[in-house]
């Protein structure tokens, strides 16, 4: 089989690693990749938001399968464009990829199927959200309606805090707000991410995680596109897995399926658990990241029989083959993250990090610079990810790879998965 993956980051890199292992794959080739994809499948420079150039590529390649990696291209209709053309693809329509690209249309969604999710206003100007928001009690929660690519929610403790996120939002600093800006209610919790496969009929639960969002440590500070996971997510326990599925999941596939909008693909559910109870708080459409590199470690090849089932709609003949194990990924970025910070830095000591099915370096923002130096070329550079027997072992495993990495420039939090190890 011919594969197509599209996306240059760490989710990308882990997702080539499993299926590397599937002898099913003949070719792998990942467009754009980074410096990290490139030491195991071919890259090919492309701009993955142009269905001209993502289906010719395709085509010139013989591809059998095209997996969609990051939200921008589903949002833009890549994976229609390719089915139209022929071409099988993992990853949900542009109408479908409304639960994440648009909140409002999520909450519609969940009132028509009355799944359980904070009560919520939503408002076209910042003078409208400025009244609103005078009246109410605090916390609440502010959000984008579109797309930020992780970074378009404050939760506001006052009103100063929730005023300035308001003008924030409206002035285009924190996501696309073309389509408004909620305000929900805040939701006391613990939260947890939730991934399963739909074929458009049936949906098949792969695993569970919790990310570390907030760039400091003891989750403080500013929201970053995660710093850190670890997968399963004990909160998400066996009863309230299937509370979630039965009350959340089921009925949005169902509603979607109503509305002549099938959903294909994988669905990543952002949960806060109180007092047993899950409540939906955000969907995602395609694998988290860093999410999808520990979900990876543990998944190995089976992940493209998976994904290939999602694809034939065979999800009914297929179950998930867990290890009793762990995994965990420490996220190294450059200082100054998610602010200001400058590309170019060279990372060194990578050629003496293993790699194994316990142990990986995934990258998610790196090139290949003069006599082959690999420079920092983002915000969140590397990913060390690891595998245990226990969370404590990954742990250990992963803390260990990390100090192995020379990079001045770069910083990581030290407490990723310090409410499961507690």
């Amino acid at each position: 089989m011919n594969i197509l993956i599209l996306g240059g980051g760490g989710r990308e890199h882990s997702l080539a690693w499993a299926i590397l292992q599937n002898p099913k794959c003949d070719t792998l080739i990942v467009a754009p990749g980074n410096a990290g994809i490139k030491q195991i499948a071919r890259c090919v420079e492309i701009d993955i938001s142009n269905s001209t150039q993502v289906k010719n590529l395709a085509k010139d390649e013989s591809i059998d399968l095209v997996i969609i990696g990051p939200e921008a291209p589903l949002a833009l209709g890549i994976a229609d464009q390719l089915r139209i053309s022929g071409v099988r693809v993992f990853g949900p329509s542009a109408h479908a990829a409304k639960l994440e690209t648009s909140k409002s249309f999520t909450k519609d969604i969940c009132a028509t199927a009355k799944i359980p999710t904070a009560k919520f206003a939503h408002f076209f100007s910042p003078e409208a959200a400025e009244n609103y928001i005078r009246s109410k009690t605090y916390p609440i929660v502010i959000k984008a309606d579109g797309l930020a690519a992780g970074k378009g929610v404050v939760v506001a403790f006052d009103e100063i805090t929730a005023l300035q996120a308001i003008n924030n939002l409206f002035a285009g600093q924190l996501g696309d707000v073309k389509n408004g800006v909620l305000v929900e209610e805040f939701i006391d919790g613990e939260e947890a991410s939730l991934f399963v496969l739909c074929d458009g009929e049936e949906i098949l639960p792969i695993g569970t995680a919790q990310d570390h969002k907030k760039v400091g440590e003891g989750d403080i500070g500013l929201n970053t596109g995660g710093m850190g996971a670890y997968s399963p997510a004990p909160v998400l326990t066996a009863e309230i897995q299937s509370k979630a599925i039965q009350q959340i999941i089921y009925p949005t596939i169902k509603e979607m399926k109503q509305r002549g909008i099938p959903y294909q693909g994988v669905l990543y559910a952002g949960l806060m658990i109180n007092d047993g109870t899950p409540y939906l708080i955000e969907y995602n459409v395609r694998f988290g990241d860093p999410e999808a590199q520990v979900l990876m470690m543990r998944l190995g090849a089976q992940a493209l029989d998976l994904i290939q089932a999602t694809c034939e709609a065979r999800l009914s003949e297929m179950q998930v083959n867990w290890a009793n194990d762990h995994a965990i990924c420490i996220v190294m970025a450059t200082k100054g993250y998610p602010q200001n910070f400058c590309k170019g830095s060279e990372i060194k000591g990578l050629d003496k990090l293993s790699q194994t099915s316990h142990e990986m370096c995934f990258h998610a923002g790196t090139k290949i610079g003069k006599n082959g130096a690999i420079i920092a070329n983002s915000g969140r550079v590397l990913n060390a990810t690891a595998r245990g027997a226990t969370l404590k072992e990954a742990h250990n495993i992963a803390y260990s790879m990390i100090k192995a990495i020379e990079w001045s420039e770069g910083f990581y939090r030290q407490d990723i998965g310090w409410r499961a190890l507690d």
